[in-house]
């Protein structure tokens, strides 16, 4: 019998909640039924999602910042389904095959300063580990430093980086030697530098977890430290690299040559799952020092056909369409079309970022009773007003957003970053609909417990109900 995916799709419509309840991780879809976040998706394109009531849904997640051109992309499509059709000769292992090695080529052509050799990976989190492991080689050190409030993954050794408690807590003790530093505080780095015993410093540019950010000043210290110390410096550019903040790499910026830099989720063209570390040829030497040494570092997927086809042809789609200068473009854009809320609303404090990769900064109003609502939020759960943003955004005007961390009252925004006038227009104008609510009353805050109440209770009512195929097997 032929595999039929259009059949299988058709026949488990509107299971997928329920199989994530029983089968996979059932708090998360709580958490999205509660929400009111648990559409049954069933097409996308470009930055939008489409359910199956035909409702489309502004994407401003992005998949976390993996569909960097959009969903779908037709050229990426496209050149997935050359290589399947050219039935390539895929993971021989005991092999060096072509396409890894022009991938890693255009990868190291668009890297500033000594960088130019690369390491394949299948995850942002994977080329973290594989950055601490090469550091340490490298250096013969074993201290890795990391910044408060950073976010690097949530394997053992990321999460060994990772500055929210949220994520660390129940799992043990972590690495040892991993040690955080404050982020933007050069005289802390070089406090942490001066025992020179540090193999890297890992850090992001901008911070993800809260669109972080540091002046320019610091990063040019941050670069002048490690050389001093012999700290190799590693920049991850797994969320701002690939065009999402007007340069190819988001440490451009500022004129950084690191060490080591960690890719992953763009490079993907939103297909197959890829990363990369991309370092000096000191870097790689150090490992690979001779051929007795050529397998101490592998991973059985990394270089497989398909993704080194989705990263060569996301490469070429942003060329094509100048995609990094036009996300600066449209940052730049987006930005100045959200000041004026800054000014109209006392609860908008902020509106940071750089390129496509932006925050949105909450917080209480100067006095009156607005003060005293916003307080009373903070008291139920800390950071509770940005969700009452996300939701709204999403049930009344079909925009797809996210608080950027547990606990801040900051929206990130890292849409697509060849959105156009349309996408930037709707979201300023449902933007600017929710806070007018939220300034006036606690009406907000109202719809949307409301609306949470009865979606827990529509979810439970259904999960006690048997899924259309365990019905089908009661005799």
């Amino acid at each position: 019998m032929p595999f039929d995916l259009a059949q299988l799709l058709a026949d488990r419509h509107g299971e997928a909640f329920d199989l994530h309840g029983r089968y996979l991780n059932p708090q998360l879809a709580r958490v999205l039924t509660t929400l009111g976040f648990d559409r049954n998706y069933v097409r996308a394109e470009g930055s939008y999602l489409i359910d199956d009531q035909g409702r489309r849904v502004l994407d401003f997640l992005s998949g976390f910042g993996v569909f960097a051109l959009g969903r779908n992309h037709p050229v990426i499509k496209d050149a997935l389904h050359q290589a399947l059709d050219a039935d390539l000769p895929n993971l021989a292992q005991l092999d060096c095959a072509l396409l890894p090695g022009l991938l890693a080529e255009q990868l190291v052509r668009r890297s500033p300063g000594e960088i130019s050799r690369v390491v394949f990976t299948n995850s942002g989190a994977e080329s973290v580990e594989v950055a601490m492991k090469f550091a340490r080689s490298a250096t013969g050190r074993n201290r890795i430093l990391y910044c408060d409030h950073a976010y690097h993954g949530l394997t053992l050794g990321a999460l060994s980086l990772n500055g929210g408690q949220e994520f660390r807590r129940g799992f043990g003790s972590l690495l040892a030697g991993c040690d955080p530093v404050a982020f933007g505080d050069a005289g802390d780095l070089e406090r942490a530098l001066a025992r020179r015993d540090v193999a890297a410093l890992i850090v992001e540019p901008i911070q993800g977890k809260g669109v972080y950010m540091a002046p320019a000043s610091y990063w040019h210290e941050v670069q002048a430290l490690c050389r001093k110390y012999g700290t190799m410096l590693v920049i991850d550019e797994i969320q701002t690299g690939m065009g999402r903040t007007g340069r190819f790499f988001c440490h451009e910026h500022w004129g950084l040559e690191p060490d080591l830099v960690t890719l992953s989720k763009a490079l993907s063209g939103g297909y197959v799952p890829v990363g990369a570390v991309l370092m000096t040829e000191e870097v790689m030497a150090s490992v690979f020092s001779s051929m007795d040494r050529a397998v101490v570092h592998s991973s059985t997927f990394s270089r497989n056909q398909l993704a080194m086809v989705a990263g060569l042809a996301t490469l070429q789609v942003m060329d094509d369409e100048d995609t990094v200068a036009g996300a600066g473009r449209r940052g730049d854009q987006l930005m100045a079309a959200l000041a004026p809320l800054v000014e109209k609303y006392e609860l908008l404090h902020e509106v940071r970022g750089m390129g496509l990769m932006i925050g949105l900064q909450f917080g209480p109003p100067a006095g009156g009773s607005g003060r005293r609502r916003f307080q009373v939020l903070e008291k139920t759960r800390k950071g509770f007003f940005s969700q009452l943003v996300v939701v709204p955004l999403f049930q009344r005007h079909g925009i797809l957003t996210q608080v950027a961390a547990d606990n801040v009252n900051i929206i990130k925004l890292i849409p697509p970053l060849n959105i156009g006038d349309r996408e930037i227009d709707a979201f300023v104008a449902a933007l600017d609909d929710v806070l007018s609510d939220a300034s006036r009353s606690a009406g907000l805050l109202l719809e949307v417990g409301s609306s949470m109440a009865r979606n827990a209770l529509r979810r439970g009512r259904s999960s006690t109900r048997p899924s259309p195929s365990s019905r089908a097997r009661v005799p």
